[in-house]
């Protein structure tokens, strides 16, 4: 059992942000889950988890430190790629209000394709001083990348024990593409505690029940896309957001509906922008996931709002990088 350092256990949690926001999109869009991972619960599963761990009451164990790192498009680039900015604002709003600091380096363009530069070195960088300064007792790692091994070898000579939540997990996306994530064993082999976070979810672990459930956005607290959605019997009628080159999503909380270019009907998919009315259909594909079929565009006059306002909320964030 491990004795806490003036009566509490010093906890710093460090996300590499690519991948927490894909792990998140997954359970939001292809998971039976279909939330958001919630921040103010995953720091409450990782205090219960090391309080298991290390033998000791909850209210012992606080995340003293949460980093968030990650590559981020200019305010330009994002302004022009439908609600990008807002959504980045949104997402900072909560970071922001779970006390976690942000650490955002540019997009860096190669062969013609967006990626993160030195954001990896700069969170070990940051999390191996801060270990050093303030004493933690565990750091808590959120990735997936086995190139953060040699930090967790340096961060264990200071005594400090290294946690990783880490998920594994395949899926087909909306394009038809295979997408595989799994985790690096030489990082698991490194840790003093490798936490499976698919098998605690999947599984259904007794007695963890309500922690896992905590780990999600619930529907109440998300934001609403849209305040209205008129209902025509088969059809609905609702909004347009995050149009992209051949598919697009249609505003339907709780969870925004998919739609590709050949879904549209009596029109040209190319002149259906964000914002714009819609009217569909809603089926269940292959997945088993809802989507929105026979899309038309219609006039703004069939959208009729709850109040003079409209209210613009969380539509996914979009996988830029991945």
């Amino acid at each position: 059992m491990l004795q806490p350092r003036d009566g509490v256990i010093r906890i710093g949690v460090f996300y590499d942000g690519n991948y927490f926001l894909h792990v998140s999109n997954y359970y939001n869009y292809f998971h039976q889950r279909r939330r958001r991972i919630s921040i103010s619960g995953l720091h409450g599963f990782i205090r219960q988890q090391i309080a298991d761990e290390m033998q000791v009451d909850y209210s012992l164990c606080h995340v003293v430190d949460a980093h968030y790192f990650r590559g981020r498009m200019s305010a330009y680039e994002a302004s022009q790629r439908g609600n990008q900015l807002y959504n980045d604002r949104l997402f900072d709003d909560v970071l922001m209000s779970e006390g976690v600091v942000t650490h955002y380096l540019p997009l860096r363009t190669r062969a013609g394709r967006k990626e993160e530069k030195g954001i990896d070195v700069w969170l070990a960088l940051e999390a191996l001083e801060l270990s050093w300064m303030k004493k933690y007792d565990v750091l808590v790692l959120i990735t997936s990348d086995g190139d953060f091994v040699p930090l967790i070898r340096k961060v264990n000579t200071l005594g400090t024990r290294v946690m990783v939540l880490s998920w594994d997990f395949e899926y087909t996306d909306d394009t038809g593409r295979e997408i595989v994530t799994r985790t690096s064993q030489d990082l698991l082999e490194e840790v003093t505690y490798p936490v499976a976070m698919h098998e605690i979810i999947d599984n259904r672990v007794k007695g963890k029940e309500l922690l896992v459930s905590g780990l999600f956005v619930t529907q109440e607290s998300a934001p609403k896309t849209y305040k209205n959605i008129i209902d025509k019997g088969d059809a609905k009628v609702s909004k347009t957001l995050n149009m992209k080159s051949g598919y697009g999503f249609v505003a339907y909380p709780p969870n925004n509906l998919f739609f590709h270019y050949l879904d549209v009907i009596e029109g040209d998919f190319n002149e259906i922008h964000d914002g714009d009315t819609v009217e569909f259909t809603i089926e269940v594909n292959e997945k088993g996931n809802e989507v929105a079929k026979n899309v038309r565009k219609v006039a703004d006059d069939y959208y009729i709002p709850e109040t003079d306002e409209e209210v613009e909320g969380e539509e996914e964030v979009d996988d830029m990088i991945l």
